[in-house]
């Protein structure tokens, strides 16, 4: 992609991958506790957010309850987990599977479709 002078084309097939990284951002930086291991949890028959304690009056803005003492770690397979529920492993892979394809799609649209308004030919 990048020696054939896509780049822009590539960077919209990476979305999800951003996505995590802006995601993940305060929790690589230290402004979150960040544990050693971020994946998901099995609890013997599903996949659960991996969770790291936090302060009842802190982090408001990614806990479930005002009043939890832990918070899902900030990675887009575990905001996978807590917006569509606990599920097996190979559906959580065929769920972000999904997304990446879904996404790739918006950005091919936004590449062929979309950029035509905003650059020529």
């Amino acid at each position: 992609g990048i020696l054939g002078h896509f780049s822009k084309t590539l960077l919209l097939f990476f979305i999800p991958q951003i996505l995590n990284f802006l995601w993940s951002t305060p929790q690589l930086f230290k402004l979150v506790p960040c544990p050693r291991h971020r994946l998901p949890k099995f609890n013997g028959t599903h996949m659960v957010p991996s969770t790291f304690p936090c302060d009842a009056k802190n982090l408001r803005f990614i806990k479930k309850t005002p009043d939890a003492t832990e918070c899902a770690n900030m990675t887009v397979i575990n905001l996978c987990l807590q917006l569509l529920g606990p599920m097996k492993e190979r559906d959580l892979c065929v769920a972000l599977l999904v997304f990446q394809a879904a996404s790739c799609a918006f950005g091919l649209f936004c590449r062929y479709y979309v950029a035509n308004f905003f650059f020529e030919g």
